[in-house]
Order: C-alpha cells, then structure tokens, then sequence
C-alpha cells in the first residue's frame, strides 16, 4: 500500500463507494418490485424481467450474493480509509476518517440509492439483474455456504424459508390493488371487480324479488283471464303456479308461448306441455356458489325456499349480474324505484325497499347483517309494529315512519343529510 499513489488509492475508495450504493440500490429495488408487473413482463418476452424473476425465484440466495458484495465493498473502502487516514495525517486521523467515510456511505451508498431504487425500481433492478445472473453463478459456492449458516439459524427458531410463499394474495389484499389501481383501470371495471369480490359476502335473499312481489301465471284462471295474462307477461320467463304460490308448477319461457299463439295452437294443455320444472334454491347460497350453480344447471331463474320448502322469494340470473356490472340505468335515483328524493334532502323510502341496495347506490351506512328490508330494520330497531308519525334513529339517520299497511311499514322519510353534518 505504501507504494500506491495517494491519488490512486482515493480513485479506489471512489469506486468501492459507487459499488456500495449499486449493491444497496439494487437490493432495494429488486426486493420492492411489484411481482404481477414483473410476471407480466416476464411472460411478453423481456429478458431483463425473466432473469430478474429468476433471480427471486430464491431471494435468500441473491440476498446472500448482494450482501457478500456490499460487506466486502464496504470492508475493502474502510481499510483504504484507514491507509489513507494513516499516510496523510498519522495514526491520529484514523478517528476522523472512520465518521467521514462512515457519513459519505450513509448518504451515497445507502440513503440516496435506496430511495432512488424504492421510487423507480425497474430502472435499477432489471440492469442489476444482468450483473448478479452470472455473478451468482460464479459465487455460487460461498452463497451457498453462508445460506445454509443462515437457514439453519433460521430453522432453530421455527422459520422454514423454503415454506414461505410471498405471492399468495388473500381476498382483502386483492380488493385493495384493484382499489389502488387508479388510471390503470377504469372506474367502471374496478367497480365490476370489486362486485365479483362482494358476490360470497351476499346471499341470494339480498337480491330476491320478495314472495309478495312475484308475478305469475295462475292455471286455475279462467281461459279468457289466462290468455290475457299470458299476452301481457313482461319477462322472459314467467313462474306458473295453481291458485296460489304455495302450487308451483313451473317456468314458462314467452317465446314459446308466442310462437304457439301465433300458430294458433294455444290452449289449456299446450301451456301446460310448455311447463319447465322449478328451480329451487336453498336460502342462504351465497352469489358467488348460486352463478355456479345456475351454469351447471344451464338456468336463469330460481325460486328461494326455507328449510321448510316454502317459496321466500325469486332470483333471476340479470338480478345477480347486476351485483357484478351495477343497475342496467344511468340514474343512481332511477335504479331503486322505492325511493324517492325530496327537495329538503330527505327521502321517501318504501317498506319494503332493499338495505342492501340502499347502502350499495346511496352509500347509506345502514346495517346490512340483519333485516333485509328497510320494514324489517324499523321493526326490529322498535321491537313493534310502529304508528305513523313514530320517529326514530337508525345508525344516526333520522327516520320518520309516515304511513303503515296491516303488519309493516308502507313508506318512511330518511335524512341522510343530518349525519353527514355531524360527522
């Protein structure tokens, strides 16, 4: 060393410094990036994505490389200070040259390439990983051998490396990327796959048109009454039952019912020869199992029984892919027709108007573990049948009970407005 330039030497520190901060760069950037875009590249062909996926294929042995690298870069740099200290200024300077070179690491081959690298990964890591594929192969055997210390260390303490698995993503995980995603995917089709997230979380009563509500074909009607019925039917398919819903005979699909009527072939028993068998649904199938089951089954409606086999409600399959791809309208206030906006803020909402829809288009924080109906939760918030005029707090909405039929709630008013200025 006494015979190496003072010049020469500090060129050397220079160089032992930049390769400190490509080593901690490097390892930054690599470790922080994203492994989806990673895979993506990988799989279009770019050779820099594919080594670099190889490389963190077995993180434990690249750290082991990037970190025999940077300890010996930075060993190295610390006795050319202390030969440099010594030559210029004595065994004295060795102190202060020991806080210069350690502050000179700290800011250029640590603090500044890292944070470089954590802000543009790509830039750093895919250049890297042309340098460490073939270093790797050339150090093999010492990483080897510090690995297997390591591991072993590891495994003493009950941590298995080769059992980890970094890239399984759990549900909530997922909903957070696509919420994360921004500009990189539309509103629209964020909000669509957030939907095919939420569908395990509802169960097909969330979006069943009540017993109450379901049109249908009576058999038992007079022919004239029937004929009527049959031409002013408005879906696709119509439930068929005898004298009450209790009688369920079936679907009948109004294309075909058409094409009899216009071949004058329609009578009492062609209609009934038209009759497919029910679907029957068990309450509490969660959406995503019932989308299944309606492709296996190759139908688009179903009726909800209870264990006791009576009819509770009816789903069609437009009723579950509009959980996916929202209301088929473009006017948040058209897509529930139960409620109605007011001039002061408030609403009227009807009985029997889903919560579930109330909180998914209004954004209403209204408790969705319970009733399903906007009745049911005023009922069970007043444990009785309410009187009109009876007032009361749901989740800190005010809401006024303003008419009633029978057993329930007809029609209520909601300030939604009111907790949103307290909050």
């Amino acid at each position: 060393m006494d015979e190496l330039p003072i010049g020469g030497l500090f060129a050397a520190l220079f160089v032992l410094i930049i390769l400190s901060a490509f080593f901690s760069g490097s390892e930054t950037a690599l470790m922080t990036l994203n492994r989806y875009r990673l895979k993506h590249l990988a799989d279009e062909g770019n050779k820099a994505a594919i080594l670099a996926q190889r490389l963190l294929q077995r993180p434990e042995r690249l750290i082991g490389l990037i970190l025999l690298g940077n300890n010996f870069v930075n060993i190295l740099a610390s006795s050319l200070a202390t030969v440099l200290a010594i030559r210029l200024g004595g065994e004295g300077a060795i102190p202060v040259a020991a806080g210069l070179l350690t502050l000179v690491i700290l800011i250029f081959s640590e603090v500044a390439p890292k944070t470089l690298a954590a802000l543009h990964p790509e830039k750093l890591a895919f250049p890297a990983a042309w340098v460490y594929t073939p270093l790797l192969k050339i150090a093999y055997p010492m990483v080897w051998l510090v690995n297997l210390f390591a591991n072993s260390l590891l495994r003493l303490l009950k941590v298995y490396p080769d059992a980890a698995n970094a890239d399984a993503v759990s549900r909530e995980e997922l909903r957070t990327i696509v919420n994360e995603a921004g500009a990189l995917i539309p509103q629209k089709h964020r909000k669509m796959l957030l939907g095919i997230l939420d569908l395990e979380k509802a169960t097909v009563e969330d979006i069943m048109i009540p017993r109450h509500e379901i049109d249908g074909i009576d058999l038992d009607e007079d022919w004239d009454e029937l004929l009527e019925d049959l031409r002013q039917m408005p879906y696709t398919q119509a439930l068929v039952y005898r004298g009450s819903i209790d009688h369920v005979e079936g679907f009948i699909h109004a294309r075909q019912v058409m094409q009899a009527l216009m071949m004058g072939e329609l009578t009492r028993e062609a209609i009934e020869g038209l009759v497919q068998e029910p679907y029957y649904i068990p309450e509490g199938t969660p959406l995503n199992t019932q989308l299944l089951n309606f492709q296996k089954a190759k139908r688009r409606v179903g009726l909800v029984v209870d264990e006791y086999g009576d009819v509770l409600g009816l789903v069609t399959m437009s009723d579950l892919l509009e959980e996916i791809v929202g209301e088929f309208t473009s006017d948040p206030t058209d897509s529930i027709s139960d409620v109605q906006p007011q001039k002061d803020g408030s609403y009227l909402v009807n009985g029997s108007a889903s919560v579930r829809e109330l909180v998914k288009t209004f954004g209403w924080s209204l408790p969705t573990n319970g009733p399903k109906t906007f009745n049911g939760l005023i009922i069970e918030q007043l444990e009785q049948i309410p009187e009109p005029g009876t007032s009361l707090l749901i989740s800190g909405y005010p809401v006024e009970v303003l008419q009633t039929q029978g057993n329930a709630v007809r029609t209520a008013r909601i300030l939604p407005e009111h907790r949103r200025s307290e909050n």
